[in-house]
């Protein structure tokens, strides 16, 4: 995958704005942190994802560019260490709405909440 062609953060719509061929893709800062490819949240292997709880109104405080094929996001939470291939991203942008959709799953079937203040607890009767 090319190099994107713009990388625009916007702070308003709390979104990174990439265009990879003529096509213009905006990710939420908070699925960008919900889905680092860091070992922190990815774990070492197949089943150690670990679900990013509290992230609702993460910002993204800085954007470093990786040698010719990735960027660095830097997390206002101080989570800074996961590397944002192009293709990992051109990969999120193409499947933002079922990766968005998987998880706020994940968050409902783990009682946990997008809200950083916010704890969830589930009462049996």
């Amino acid at each position: 995958m090319p190099a994107p062609s713009r990388i625009k953060l916007r702070r308003q719509s709390k979104t990174l704005e990439l265009a990879f061929g003529g096509e213009t893709f905006e990710l939420e800062w908070e699925l960008l942190r919900a889905y680092s490819p860091s070992a922190e949240v990815r774990g070492h292997g197949p089943g150690q994802e670990v679900l990013q709880t509290g992230k609702r109104g993460v910002a993204v405080t800085e954007v470093k560019p990786v040698g010719n094929y990735a960027v660095q996001l830097v997390f206002d939470d101080g989570h800074d260490t996961g590397i944002y291939s192009w293709d990992y991203l051109h990969d999120l942008c193409r499947s933002r709405e079922s990766r968005w959709s998987d998880y706020l799953r994940k968050l409902q079937e783990a009682g946990a909440s997008r809200d950083p203040d916010v704890q969830v607890v589930r009462l049996e009767m």
